[in-house]
Formats: C-alpha cells, sequence, structure tokens
C-alpha cells in the first residue's frame, strides 16, 4: 500500500482562543466586540426595554479596527457575544527608506487579534 495519496492537514495551534464570550449588556462604549466577524471597537451603544418577546435588545455600532468601516448589530441583552483579545501599541517610526521599507524600534508589539 503506497502513502503516495495520502494527505495530512498540519495545524499548529497554541490553543489560545482569539476571542472570549462576554454578556452583550456588559459590553460598554469603547469596548471591543465581533460584529459580522470583524473585530470592532464600539462607537455607540443602546440597550431597548424588555419587549414582548422578553428581552431587552442591545444595539451595538462598532469601527473595524483594521479597515475602519462602520458595522451594526442587535443582540439581546443576555445573549453572549464574542469579543476580541486587542492589544494597543504607539509605535516610534524610525526611518522610511526609499524603496519604502519602514523601520521600528525592537521589541515592539503592534495593534493585533491575538
Amino acid at each position: 500500500m503506497s502513502d503516495e495519496g495520502a494527505h495530512f492537514e498540519h495545524k499548529a495551534d497554541t490553543g489560545a482562543s482569539k476571542t472570549y464570550p462576554q454578556q452583550a449588556g456588559t459590553i460598554r462604549k469603547n469596548g471591543y466586540i465581533i460584529i459580522k466577524n470583524r473585530p470592532c471597537k464600539v462607537f455607540e451603544v443602546s440597550t431597548s426595554k424588555t419587549g414582548k418577546h422578553g428581552h431587552a435588545k442591545c444595539h451595538f455600532v462598532g469601527i473595524d479596527i483594521f479597515s475602519g468601516k462602520k458595522l451594526k448589530d442587535f443582540v439581546p441583552s443576555s445573549y453572549n457575544c464574542d469579543v476580541p483579545h486587542v492589544n494597543n501599541a504607539d509605535l516610534q517610526l524610525i526611518d522610511i527608506s526609499e524603496d519604502g521599507f519602514v523601520s521600528f524600534p525592537l521589541k515592539v508589539e503592534v495593534l493585533k487579534m491575538t
């Protein structure tokens, strides 16, 4: 029997999650949330009263942290939302070479989803 046709998929995963659950009613302005599978900074939050179906609703308006697009979502306040792990860092630009490469100091974290 030949192994030529066998394909093995390797997944290098550290086991760390890119998001964690948080109740929608506890997410505030300037926090972070996943809207339409995009990490967003919460720009505006409003909460409606409990309606005839029994749940208060949270209306989130967020700005995608990578593209800058405005995204909106409605979620019942008692439901869990995905919240991204976000690290912020201010960078100091050292140099831009003629061929377009930029230089930053060493040991600096860049804004990313971890």
